[in-house]
């Protein structure tokens, strides 16, 4: 799976902060700005973007990776299409949750995003697919961010059962051990017993899946999300004191808080280094030391931040959207 997003979402409603709402239609003769999401078409996300874009007089679209087809034509060119019509029709594109596949797949689905400049497609591309690849993958994002030196939790990746086995030794014998893909932490467990460790490297091996081993950074239950939409920074304080993982999903509460210049400089700076405009950067409480940063998600879900948040965020994004499509007309003009 190379989802680092959140599940396909349910149609529930949430209890959340009053949002303001205005409404910016477009000028007469103007012509509305066109936005493709591809990916989480359904569910709670997908109306915030859809009202959002309503709001601001634009036109959005959902499409689906499995629906993306290319084409090379006598003439040499490209077109890249999907179920909600050419990429080409679109001032921006948002990528947003890409479903499990074969290895055919996936690497078709990543090198059609790939090859929308080469293929004419002038499309803002949120977040672009280079960016994708990486934040997708939880060891490239942590050598990353740990290659800007900022702390990092102590991390192994390796492929076999006796691998695993010496790195969870190494590590002090309590470890996490998570899928090198994914979010929301779904397969993210706690491991501090040796034979349970054997008997968890022992089905990763098996599976023929890599063992992403981490130090457990105690105390647990607690870490800070720094929700980044361009170059703006919102922050989120996440606990649990049932588990040590904070996801809403899990039962974590969320309450905002004020980023500090210096969060704000981290959060920006991780972003822009791996290329994303929209995301995501989660810090751990560390006992007797600073936060470390734990994860980098590329297509973070933002259902649990707005409860709690004033801004209408989805409007954020939506702007944002129309802020890289702009850009993109003035380097195609």
């Amino acid at each position: 799976m190379i989802s680092d997003a959140v599940p396909p979402q349910d149609n529930s409603s949430v209890d959340r902060q009053p949002v303001k709402r205005e409404q910016r239609q477009p000028n007469d003769g103007q012509r509305r700005q066109r936005f493709l999401v591809l990916g989480g078409g359904e569910g709670w996300h997908a109306n915030q973007l859809r009202s959002a874009a309503d709001d601001r007089g634009c036109e959005i679209a959902f499409g689906t990776y499995p629906s993306l087809s290319a084409s090379i034509g006598p003439a040499g060119g490209t077109t890249i299409d999907c179920d909600a019509g050419s990429l080409a029709t679109f001032d921006a594109i948002l990528t947003r949750t890409m479903p499990m596949g074969t290895i055919e797949t996936l690497t078709f689905r990543l090198a059609t995003l790939h090859g929308l400049s080469d293929a004419g497609i002038t499309a803002a591309l949120v977040n672009p697919a280079r960016s994708l690849e990486i934040a997708i993958d939880k060891f490239a994002t942590l050598a990353k961010v740990a290659s800007l030196g900022y702390p990092v939790p102590e991390t192994v990746v390796v492929q076999s059962r006796s691998q695993a086995i010496d790195a969870f030794r190494s590590l002090g014998g309590d470890v996490v051990v998570k899928p090198i893909f994914g979010g929301e932490g779904r397969g993210v467990m706690r491991v501090r017993d040796p034979e349970l460790a054997w008997y968890t490297f022992s089905t990763l091996e098996s599976l023929g899946a890599v063992a992403y081993v981490q130090a457990f950074v105690p105390p647990g239950g607690r870490d800070r999300r720094l929700l980044v939409i361009g170059d703006q920074v919102w922050g989120f304080r996440r606990t649990n004191e049932r588990d040590f993982r904070t996801n809403v999903s899990g039962g974590g509460e969320t309450l905002p808080f004020d980023v500090s210049d210096e969060q704000s400089t981290l959060a920006k700076r991780i972003c822009q280094s791996i290329g994303l405009k929209f995301a995501s950067v989660d810090l751990l409480d560390c006992e007797g030391g600073p936060d470390c940063v734990v994860e980098v998600n590329g297509i973070p879900g933002w259902k649990g931040a707005q409860a709690v948040c004033e801004t209408n965020l989805a409007d954020q994004i939506i702007s944002l959207l129309c802020h890289q499509a702009a850009i993109r007309h003035e380097v195609a003009a």
